[in-house]
């Protein structure tokens, strides 16, 4: 592997083993076509929270970052976050949101 093979890959395992309790569980698969890099990411189930952060804020910085490593590289470097079996999210059915009345629903 040639220095900028790599690099978005290594980048990628140092950052998240630093976020994460279970360092030693974070993997770090790497594929090439003709859309760019994948980058995908397997954790511990416990540590998807720190991966993901509130709203997904620190997902959202991690593939900025990523960006920037792929521009550096001329290459497009793209994160799939594969949520790991028996994880502890739960999954909500969405619910139909009652139609309010015109003006805001502020009594006049």
């Amino acid at each position: 592997m040639t220095q900028s093979q790599g690099a978005d890959q290594e980048f990628l395992e140092f950052l998240i083993k630093s976020l994460v309790d279970h360092p030693d569980e974070v993997k770090v698969l790497r594929k090439v076509d003709e859309m760019g890099v994948l980058l995908s990411l397997k954790v511990h189930p416990l540590d998807m929270g720190q991966v993901v952060g509130r709203q997904g804020s620190t997902a959202k910085a991690i593939r900025s970052l990523l960006r920037i490593v792929g521009i550096r590289h001329n290459a497009r470097v793209n994160l799939k976050i594969e949520e790991p079996e028996g994880g502890t999210r739960e999954r909500r059915e969405r619910r139909e949101m009652p139609a309010e009345p015109m003006g805001g629903g502020r009594d006049q």
